[in-house]
């Protein structure tokens, strides 16, 4: 998403010319635009994916499933979370941001992982610490685990639908480990800068899956997402792990993308974009005065021989356990 992505990668002007260095965008208009048709593909009645689908996905990294979702499930998701907002009293302010996420990751960020936190935009705030704005437009993100504690996000999350894409991938035990619902504010919402989800939710092997519903249509003026196509086959780049002391760090410094090689995935309210976990993509800030709501649910293989790495950011309480989809 993202973290996503369980972290939104957002940074600063000078962080965004260090990935740029060297780097020129030059697709045209009319090319991105025949990229953008030629990712687009329509779900199937019961959710299973074709054979073609499939190979497309292992091909690009990616897959983008217009109406997968019905704009009445939208449309629920988003007065749920209306309902969330409204209930929450802002006691603990965590402002989300990755300029520097081992200074700004605490404990109410971590805990995260079994509850459900809301974090604010960094820009949501003036000099004194006070919200610019009314809460419900200063929200970056509520998360992360809509996916087993609220009945509305859970209900969505483990659809028929769902449970057929993960079969059709393969997947003999998907465990849903994080979820978040993104709101790309009107005007202060954030970047998400280039990343893979596999950073931050690491298994072996490898085994992250992405899933992003767009809760409302997502374009290039509102920070749709942009995904480079095949560079998963190029394995994963770093790791952000938890240290024995609780402190979070990366392992290595961020990689230089060569920007003009990612495509807008632009995309209508209801569609699901499927992520492979090493797939390298990312959000624009809106600089616009449209929002761009969105969920996303990560999930990984916990079937045998494969393990849930322990230096990650996430874990649970052995009394509280993430519960599989199937399996």
């Amino acid at each position: 998403m993202t973290y996503s992505n369980m972290m939104s990668m957002q940074f600063g002007s000078q962080g965004r010319q260090n990935i740029l260095r060297g780097t020129h965008t030059n697709i045209s208009a009319r090319k991105r635009a025949s990229h953008v048709a030629a990712y687009r593909t329509a779900t199937t009645a019961n959710g299973m994916l074709t054979a073609e689908q499939v190979a497309q996905f292992q091909r690009d990294g990616f897959l983008v499933l217009e109406r997968f979702a019905s704009l009445e499930d939208c449309a629920k998701l988003r007065r749920r979370m209306d309902t969330l907002l409204h209930d929450f009293d802002p006691k603990t302010i965590s402002i989300f941001t990755t300029k520097d996420q081992a200074k700004k990751t605490d404990n109410y960020f971590l805990n995260s992982a079994s509850d459900v936190g809301f974090f604010f935009e960094d820009k949501a705030f003036d000099d004194d610490g006070k919200l610019r704005q009314a809460k419900e437009l200063s929200i970056n993100k509520v998360g992360h685990a809509l996916h087993d504690l609220d009945p509305i996000f859970r209900e969505f999350s483990r659809s028929p639908a769902v449970y057929s894409v993960l079969r059709s991938l393969g997947y003999k035990r998907p465990l849903p480990v994080q979820s978040m619902y993104i709101f790309k504010q009107p005007s202060i919402g954030g970047e998400v800068m280039p990343h893979q989800d596999s950073t931050f939710i690491h298994t072996t092997p490898l085994s992250c899956i992405g899933l992003w519903w767009a809760l409302e249509d997502a374009t290039k003026d509102n920070g749709c997402l942009w995904a480079i196509p095949g560079i998963h086959t190029e394995g994963l780049k770093r790791r952000f792990l938890k240290a024995p002391d609780g402190t979070v760090h990366f392992d290595v410094p961020q990689p230089l993308y060569d920007m003009s090689a990612f495509v807008p995935l632009e995309c209508p309210a209801g569609t699901l974009v499927l992520l492979h976990g090493e797939n390298v993509h990312y959000s624009a800030e809106n600089t616009s005065p449209i929002s761009r709501h969105s969920y996303s649910m990560h999930l990984v293989e916990s079937g045998n021989g494969v393990t849930w790495s322990p230096d990650n950011w996430a874990q649970r309480a052995p009394d509280n356990p993430w519960q599989p989809l199937f399996g």
